[in-house]
Formats: structure tokens, C-alpha cells, sequence
């Protein structure tokens, strides 16, 4: 999981920053769906003691990313291609009403930051296709903060990492991710220059065009 997370900002718990980082290693299928998930291991990995990771597998279980059995132990969750249909359904109705809000409520220095982040999508080529996703995670959950509901963020932080797991699963058989990274740009530009119903707009047809990829392929 690379640096351990005790050197990550101290504003955080430690269970909020295991919470973090196993989600994100689950995400990215660092830790593949059915996997067990062993305690000790990342324990050592994070640099923390086992409370913070035993706080963090609970919140997780809870978010559908991980499922513990008596007896058996706690592993992964595997992607189920069913729940595609589930977890659109939700971001096609909160995706644009975070959008919609973040170009409302951005400050000035969110929109210095998602200039930079636009900037980088700009210029970044060449990336291969998990840091493509990488990238693509980075700028939802900028445009999440940017709505200022705390709600509302961490509703779709969880169904966005969800969907990510899907994209994770079928990216071998995946073309076109590239575009699909770089419908960020213009969504970016809308919500920094405040136009609410075209980063609205612009937001469902991202999460849509999701869907339709991954439908494309079953």
C-alpha cells in the first residue's frame, strides 16, 4: 500500500486514515474481490495497531466493499455486474446535483485547485489505463468537496469507488478510457466558471457513458 499512513496528515484518525486506505486499495483492486483480509498484514503495512484497522473493515463492510463471515474472517466483496444497474441509478440523480452545486459553492481557491487539476488532465498523456482511474477518482471526489455537503460527498465517494471496482474488473476488455478521463475537462471548466445546469448536464452524461461501456462488454 506503499507509505505507511501514520505519515498522512494528522488531521485525521487513524481509523479514518485505515478507512482510506484499504477502501482505495480495494478500489483498485490492490486487495481482489474475494480476497481475505488479513489484520496483521495491514497492520504492518499501514503502521498502526489493529483497533484503528478493525474501526475501518466495519465502515467498509457497511459501504459493501468488504464482508465478514463468523468464524471465516473478513475478504473482499466480489463485483457483481447486477449491482451496475443499482449503483447508476444513484450517481444519475446525485453525480449532477454535486456537480450542480460545486460550481454554486466553490470558493476561489477550489477553483484555483480544479484549474489545476483541469490543467493536468490537459497535459498528462500517455498514462496507462489504472492511472487513467486513478485520475479519474481524483477529480470526482475534488468536485465532491466543492458541493460543501459532507452528506452528499460521502454518499458518492462509496457508490464512485464502487463503480470504480467495476471499471477495475473489465479495463482489460476496455477501450476508449482516455476519452472517457478526458470528459472531465469540460466538466472541470463548468464548474470553475459557475455554470450549474452545464456541469449538471455534463455530470450525467459522464456517469451515463459509464454505464453504457460497461454494458457494452456483457
Amino acid at each position: 500500500m506503499g507509505t505507511q499512513v501514520k505519515n498522512q496528515s494528522s488531521g485525521a484518525s487513524l481509523a479514518e486514515q485505515a478507512y482510506a486506505a484499504i477502501r482505495d486499495s480495494l478500489v483498485m483492486l490492490e486487495i481482489r474481490p474475494g480476497d481475505p483480509i488479513n489484520e496483521d498484514r495491514l497492520s504492518a503495512e499501514l503502521g498502526m495497531g489493529r483497533t484503528p484497522i478493525r474501526e475501518a473493515l466495519k465502515r467498509l463492510e457497511r459501504d459493501r466493499m468488504v464482508v465478514a463471515y463468523p468464524r471465516r474472517g473478513t475478504f473482499a466483496t466480489d463485483v457483481q455486474i447486477s449491482d451496475l444497474a443499482h449503483i447508476s441509478e444513484v450517481r444519475r440523480t446525485l453525480e449532477p446535483l454535486a456537480a450542480s452545486a460545486a460550481a454554486e459553492r466553490a470558493t476561489p481557491a477550489d477553483r484555483a485547485e480544479l484549474t489545476e487539476l483541469r490543467s493536468r488532465l490537459e497535459s498528462d498523456h500517455g498514462q496507462d489505463n489504472t492511472d487513467l482511474l486513478r485520475t479519474d477518482v481524483s477529480v470526482h471526489r475534488a468536485l465532491y468537496r466543492c458541493a460543501y455537503n459532507p452528506f452528499l460527498e460521502d454518499t458518492l465517494i462509496t457508490y464512485d469507488s464502487l463503480a470504480t471496482r467495476i471499471w477495475c474488473v473489465f479495463i482489460p476488455r476496455l477501450s476508449g478510457v482516455t476519452g472517457h478521463v478526458e470528459e472531465h475537462i469540460p466538466l472541470l471548466t463548468a464548474v470553475i466558471e459557475g455554470e450549474s445546469d452545464r456541469a449538471a448536464e455534463l455530470a450525467l452524461r459522464h456517469v451515463t457513458g459509464f454505464e453504457q461501456a460497461i454494458r457494452a462488454l456483457i
